[in-house]
């Protein structure tokens, strides 16, 4: 395992058939513990807006607030690449705010790589971010800032079992193509399905990988380290848990009892010791 990860080393990894794992984390201490997960790329998506923080899209997030997340999750990593989402603005604002953008995400936040959701639709800008000397990871397939195009509302993305249709796949590798020539040093190819995936991860030299709707087909898997781990408070209630671990489960349970223990005057876990005369 490579001390710190380069884009060469997932370029080794897609070569040689050896899978890729990023996580989207949206604090420090989770980074933290991706990072010593071994993970090899560590996401900060803007979806932190509606999965963190409540907000009704994704849209709401600001440059300043992804750059607040970004800079703690930077903190929490040292092994893995770093990738930070443009919010929805400087894309498609042109390529001169893109590129501003970038740079600021570079010095301001210290990332490895850039995600540009849509970019397809922006090559100028790839590639002017690109020339710059910052790796662009593409994002495409049904995304919240495309998936109108698909006839898909936000609200119902992203869905694990959403798949591109089948019949768009030459239309599909063609774009996986275009980012590529365009200076793309990573794809992120959300919902693809087992076909049309495939056939973009064969079409183009540079990784492929995928968040929701991604599988084995592709060089490697994107998942939230939140829904990972049972993070979210509407996962207490799944029955089997669709996750690793049931963490908002054992943080209901853990809360409880320190509630319990307050009510009761009994001494609490962590807290300052107190005389039992008290």
């Amino acid at each position: 395992m490579p001390e710190k990860v380069t884009l060469r080393d997932l370029q080794r990894m897609k070569d040689t058939r050896h899978k890729i794992v990023g996580v989207v984390a949206w604090d420090y201490q989770l980074a933290r513990i991706a990072d010593r997960a071994g993970v090899d790329l560590v996401s900060v998506g803007d979806t932190v807006g509606v999965n963190l923080w409540g907000h009704a899209t994704p849209f709401e997030i600001t440059m300043d607030e992804m750059l607040t997340v970004t800079k703690a999750v930077r903190r929490g990593v040292r092994r893995a690449l770093v990738s930070a989402d443009f919010p929805f603005g400087p894309l498609q604002q042109g390529t001169a705010a893109a590129l501003d953008a970038a740079i600021r995400y570079v010095k301001e936040a210290g990332v490895d790589l850039v995600k540009l959701d849509g970019a397809s639709d922006h090559l100028a800008a790839v590639e002017a971010v690109t020339r710059a000397g910052i790796p662009v990871f593409a994002q495409f397939g049904i995304t919240p800032q495309t998936a109108l195009r698909y006839g898909v509302e936000y609200k119902a993305v992203p869905a694990a079992g959403d798949q591109v249709p089948e019949e768009m796949c030459g239309e599909l590798v063609a774009e996986a193509k275009r980012l590529e020539e365009a200076g793309a040093a990573l794809l992120n190819f959300t919902n693809s399905g087992p076909v049309v995936g495939a056939a973009v991860a064969e079409a183009v030299s540079v990784p492929v990988v995928g968040g929701f709707g991604g599988g084995p087909w592709l060089d490697g898997r994107m998942r939230m380290a939140h829904a990972a781990i049972g993070y979210a408070a509407d996962t207490v209630d799944d029955v089997p848990p669709d996750t690793y671990a049931q963490v908002a489960a054992a943080a209901l349970d853990a809360l409880t009892a320190y509630a319990g223990d307050v009510r009761a005057a009994r001494q609490i876990a962590g807290g300052i010791p107190v005389p039992k005369e008290v």
